[in-house]
């Protein structure tokens, strides 16, 4: 009867809603239902707490499994061993056959004690002491010793937040690890993930999020926090009536937010970041790593590239640590989308299932089944552009040349140093009217607006433009890119926002997908932004002495693009990039405590003469 009540709910859905998209995933909830039971545990951590745990065992008892444990904080509903998941991440690992471990991480949703943002990691743990790590290393313990039908090994995969659970898992890992892959991972909110760009605020991200997540649990739930209306579809006019950020909570959080007013009371690279940092605490891995992540994602960009790198620094004699990069948005691999486009740029194949199929699947079969030959490429990089997955035997590249290419007068943009004397552009930066992240009209922040169409930047008087003559052959750049700026202001902090942008030809054709003309077509392809005041260090900021020649150098996140032959190379620098990022008052104050009346409008020089030659510096594959 169960079973035809359920045929049945399916049957009306499909009838329903027809799309191919939509029956795939009816699919998927048939296969899910048909070929596996759910099981429900508290499980014991060391120090007595009980984390809940779903177990999905595949209904064929003849075999053994691997088990793959994805550990959450955003709940791993739905509650009931009678109620199944519709789907897992990737439906091509569940057709394998695994036996998937969905838990709610310590003191989230049904899970007992108390919840800490980006727990840090104690290598010194004595006696019950914890941490995500522990958690992880009596999961695998226990689900080794309580759970039939498997074969000795476990899997760990999450993406985002459960990407951060997944890295945590590699130091000191359970002997019954064998393969773990962080996707998007949660690694450095201060210095490139979620909430912080080089100590800039993420703002929309960090008030949309904590508004809901950050909301008190006082005692177990399968309940979500209910998130903040904003009451009007306009996000830069909401954040712009709101002002300074002291007003957050003096209007809407009411200081009841923890790790809100953990932000405000941490407006510099302390020890208090320095201890959510997982990365130097990534040495003597011994499971297999897989890191994925978005070239577009504008959340957990810089946690994939820096995760791999810092395995690969501090393990040097490992082998088994593998990238990927695809043009993805958030998640986008993981059973959202086919990844075949993201917004108006289309990448002429379904990325997000090849990944799944060819590279996540062989990944895991391998090492947790000793199936197959594995996935045995070092980087696995989508170049963009060109519309291609690459191979690396390194990343970045070892053939990348460093290409200096700099600003000059005039907007031009080209490989020559400058050779003029007191050359500038200059502009007036005013914090009341800031530059917009994307030109529509929005309520939430856009998953798109890493490849939008700059054009509408490139009118504004504060926007600074720079581009190269049409490309007479194609430019493929690997790698991370370094800005150098040498600026002065008559402020004592400014925002600096770099943005690579690829120009199409007049004559490109229209979107294959939506028929949106592409003629001129200003596609960014990566933008960062620097607050000034962090120059010298994240540590110890410092204000700028005003109309000073000032160098403001930073890295921007990797990027794996192939400007073609008839495009153009284009640079925007600009003071603002709203409400993306929260404004700078333009004023070497507290930016976490300032009044509204601290923000001050403040003049910007862009140097480019032979004296300050402000410049990117491209590394450039042939």
């Amino acid at each position: 009867m169960k079973k035809l009540i359920f045929l049945f709910a399916i049957a009306i859905f499909v009838f329903a809603q027809s799309s191919t998209a939509q029956n795939i995933a009816v699919e998927d909830s048939i296969f899910v239902f048909n070929n596996y039971v759910k099981k429900e545990f508290q499980i014991p951590m060391r120090d007595g707490a009980k984390l809940h745990t779903a177990v999905y065992m595949p209904l064929d008892a003849s075999k053994t499994y691997p088990f793959l444990l994805k550990r959450t904080p955003y709940s791993c509903a739905p509650y009931g061993e009678t109620k199944l998941v519709k789907r897992f991440q990737n439906m091509s690992l569940a057709r394998e056959g695994y036996i998937f471990v969905m838990q709610d991480v310590r003191g989230k949703y049904m899970s007992e004690g108390e919840f800490m943002d980006v727990r840090p990691y104690n290598p010194d743990k004595k006696g019950i002491e914890t941490d995500e790590n522990s958690d992880t290393y009596d999961t695998a313990d226990w689900l080794i010793k309580n759970i039939p039908n498997h074969n000795g090994r476990i899997g760990i995969y999450g993406i985002s937040y459960p990407g951060f659970y997944s890295s945590i898992a590699l130091p000191n890992a359970h002997p019954a690890i064998k393969a773990v892959s962080p996707q998007a991972p949660v690694t450095d909110w201060f210095m490139g993930d979620d909430f912080h760009h080089n100590g800039a605020l993420m703002l929309m991200d960090a008030f949309g999020f904590y508004s809901g997540f950050g909301k008190a649990r006082p005692k177990p739930t399968t309940e979500s926090a209910e998130g903040f209306d904003i009451p009007t579809p306009d996000n830069y006019d909401f954040y712009l009536k709101l002002g300074a950020l002291k007003n957050v909570n003096e209007r809407y959080f009411h200081n009841d937010i923890k790790f809100w007013n953990d932000l405000m009371a941490h407006p510099n690279y302390d020890a208090w970041w320095r201890a959510r940092n997982i990365r130097p605490h990534l040495t003597g891995i011994k499971p297999a790593v897989l890191v994925v992540g978005g070239l577009f994602d504008a959340e957990d960009c810089y946690g994939a590239f820096r995760t791999y790198e810092a395995i690969e620094k501090l393990n040097p004699a490992f082998t088994n640590n593998r990238l990927v990069m695809g043009p993805w948005f958030h998640g986008q691999w993981g059973g959202r989308g086919d990844g075949s486009s993201l917004g108006n740029v289309v990448f002429d194949s379904k990325t997000a299932d090849y990944f799944q199929t060819d590279i996540e699947l062989p990944f895991f079969n391998y090492h947790l089944k000793d199936k197959g030959t594995g996935y045995n490429n070092e980087a696995t990089i989508f170049q963009t552009g060109s519309n291609q997955w690459k191979t690396y035997t390194t990343w970045p590249p070892k053939e990348a040349q460093s290409k200096e290419i700099y600003l000059h007068e005039n907007g031009q943009l080209n490989f020559n140093k400058p050779t003029g004397n007191s050359s500038f552009d200059e502009y007036i930066s005013d914090p009341n009217k800031p530059v917009p992240y994307t030109e529509d009209v929005h309520l939430n922040r856009t998953r798109t607006y890493m490849t939008d169409d700059q054009r509408f930047a490139a009118r504004r008087p504060d926007v600074m433009v720079y581009q190269t003559e049409v490309l007479k052959e194609d430019m493929n750049v690997s790698g991370t890119i370094a800005a150098n700026l040498f600026i002065s202001s008559t402020g004592t902090d400014a925002d600096f926002v770099v943005k690579i942008i690829d120009v199409f030809p007049d004559d490109e054709k229209n979107n294959a997908v939506n028929k949106v003309p592409m003629g001129g077509y200003m596609m960014l392809v990566r933008g960062e932004v620097m607050r000034a005041r962090f120059r010298r260090s994240f540590e110890i900021p410092m204000a700028l002495t005003p109309n000073k020649q000032t160098e403001i150098p930073f890295n921007l996140p990797d990027i794996n693009h192939c400007f073609k032959k008839g495009h153009k190379l284009m640079i925007q620098v600009q003071s603002s990039w709203f409400p993306l990022v929260d404004r700078n008052p333009q004023n070497f104050v507290d930016i976490n405590t300032a009044k509204d009346s601290d923000f001050m409008k403040a003049t910007h020089r862009i140097y480019h003469d032979k004296g300050f030659m402000s410049h990117l510096t491209l590394p450039v594959v042939k």
